[in-house]
């Protein structure tokens, strides 16, 4: 027979009087005190965020609110039109798409600069670092994450600012810093611009945080939800998604169609 293990979570309980989250109660200590971020940091650490670390850990999530008509608030669109009557399928399938392309690269660059300085012999000389692991990316011929991007050029502006607030709460470090020089040696080893993106500024503060890298592909799942609830009310005002299906069948399958030509091949 198996033997049971007994079920527990330090998280939150509930009477029907109290909902207690953390030690702290619902009612009295959280509503009025806390902002949805400082409540995410709570739930995840256990400990309310310093005046410091409530700047930073704020910023990080709204960086990753929104980005305009990306293919996670696209199919969030199209979902919804395909069934209004459930916001929940419509925000759940546009954080699907959140993966080592778009908004989960917070997690692979968070992994490599938590791997970075855990194979080094010495994090005293970090160029040194990042060139070792600039030129293991290359030698798998793997896309280093958190570096470069589509249609932010020459920089992504929101990196920069993010390193900035970091810097002014000391919340810049090692990981920082290293995330900046792993894109610097990029660069000079492939000959194209490849900065610092919005990804690899959070994955790097989140290590700057101390946040396991297996969780930090969440904040951006609790940021963009927000951001596609407000996609999908904007659908239900302003619908975009049939015109994205119209317009898409007639581009697929325009060298589909037949031409001008009459049904007796003579051109008319």
């Amino acid at each position: 027979m198996r033997k049971t293990k007994p079920i527990r979570s330090d998280i939150a309980w509930s009477t029907p009087d109290r909902i207690t989250v953390r030690g702290k109660d619902m009612a009295s200590e959280i509503l009025g005190h806390m902002n949805l971020g400082d409540m995410a940091f709570l739930q995840l650490t256990g400990k309310g965020p310093t005046p410091e670390q409530s700047r930073v850990f704020n910023a990080m999530l709204i960086t990753l609110v929104e980005h305009g008509i990306t293919p996670s608030a696209i199919v969030a669109r199209m979902t919804y039109a395909g069934a209004p009557e459930s916001l929940q399928a419509a925000v759940a399938a546009g954080l699907c798409g959140l993966g080592t392309v778009f908004v989960g690269s917070t997690e692979g660059a968070a992994r490599m600069l938590y791997e970075a300085v855990q194979a080094a012999a010495d994090t005293s000389d970090l160029e040194r670092v990042a060139s070792a692991t600039v030129d293991a990316f290359r030698a798998r011929k793997e896309i280093v994450p958190g570096i470069g991007h589509p249609y932010h050029k020459p920089v992504d502006p929101r990196a920069p600012r993010l390193f900035e607030i970091a810097a002014e709460n000391g919340m810049a470090g090692r990981y920082t810093t290293l995330m900046s020089l792993i894109a610097r040696q990029a660069e000079a080893k492939s000959g194209k611009p490849l900065p610092v993106n919005a990804t690899g500024a959070i994955g790097a503060i989140c290590c700057e945080f101390g946040f396991p890298w297996k969780v930090v592909r969440g904040f951006g799942v609790m940021a963009r939800a927000i951001g596609l609830v407000g996609h999908i009310l904007e659908e239900s005002q302003q619908p975009m998604a049939m015109e994205i299906l119209w317009r898409t069948e007639e581009e697929a399958a325009r060298h589909l169609r037949p031409t001008s030509a009459s049904a007796d091949g003579v051109t008319s």
